[in-house]
């Protein structure tokens, strides 16, 4: 991902107002970003923890995407698989991902969901920085395919939450 500054970030939000995109928090650390080996930002609002929100580059373009999380709830299942790194995980650990969508369809309450990580850590999975605490099913794909299918995932949602 190329480098962005705080205001360009702010600006590049599809699903909110321009006051809501003003107020958000930046991650952590957000001055000292790693640019080079950043697929794309996700993070979690540090004040208020059901708020998150994805950055990703879309052409030439940064486009962001609010998102709510809906923490998950003790049931049957014991693991989950996030849909964007497709890394499998404890349940607690993956989450219900809602995004309003862009335009008027979001103003009229439709939203988009997804599960995935609950700290939007994709990348650290995928690059090995990372390890899940319940043990991986053998993969053959190289890091680059890896990368290269989460990064499709993670499109495919943000496609789904930009159509009208």
């Amino acid at each position: 991902m190329r480098p962005a500054q705080a205001e360009e970030i702010r600006k590049c939000f599809a699903n909110c107002s321009k006051g809501e995109a003003t107020k958000l928090s930046l991650p952590p650390g957000f001055e000292s970003t790693d640019w080079a080996s950043t697929d794309f930002l996700g993070w979690t609002d540090p004040r208020a923890v059901n708020n998150a929100y994805l950055v990703l580059p879309r052409g030439d373009e940064l486009v962001g995407i609010a998102l709510r999380a809906n923490k998950a709830r003790a049931g049957a299942l014991r693991r989950s698989v996030c849909a964007f790194c497709v890394t499998t995980h404890a349940m607690s650990d993956v989450v219900l991902f809602a995004a309003p969508k862009a335009g008027a369809s979001g103003r009229n309450g439709n939203t988009v969901g997804t599960y995935a990580c609950a700290e939007l850590g994709c990348s650290s999975y995928v690059r090995g920085k990372a390890r899940p605490a319940v043990p991986q099913p053998g993969e053959s794909a190289t890091l680059e395919e890896r990368l290269a299918r989460m990064l499709g995932n993670i499109g495919l949602f943000v496609d789904r939450v930009l159509e009208a």
